[in-house]
């Protein structure tokens, strides 16, 4: 199983970014699948998520400015992030959650994107 993560890149405060995650199996096989991010000298943060129900769930500090989604059809969830702030800059990983039963999962992680936003 692999997640190419892409769309990562330098952008102005305020600009925008979509980043892109691309799944080799179904992305109906995680659930949920969602996106984090690491700044320098601090912990991995969950950003957003969403659940094979279409559901989906933000941190606090990207709510209305990000927004997670899926094309089922392309095996690929995206993360559109508008009015980028200079605490957005992270590296950001795709996560897939692939469960196999009640007490059985397993998390897949694409390789990082850098996002840089800076005047």
């Amino acid at each position: 199983v692999q997640l190419q993560a892409s769309g990562g890149g330098l952008v102005q405060p305020g600009g925008s970014l979509r980043l892109s995650c691309a799944a080799s199996i179904t992305i109906f096989s995680f659930n949920p699948m969602g996106w984090y991010r690491q700044a320098p000298g601090k912990q991995r943060e969950l950003v957003a998520s969403t659940a094979s129900d279409g559901g989906a769930n933000y941190v606090d500090s990207v709510k209305g400015r990000f927004t997670i989604s899926r094309d089922n059809g392309k095996n690929t969830i995206y993360l559109q992030m508008n009015s980028l702030k200079p605490e957005d800059t992270a590296v950001y990983y795709c996560n897939g959650h692939r469960p196999y039963g009640p007490t059985l999962s397993e998390h897949f992680w694409g390789q990082g994107t850098l996002v840089t936003v800076s005047s």
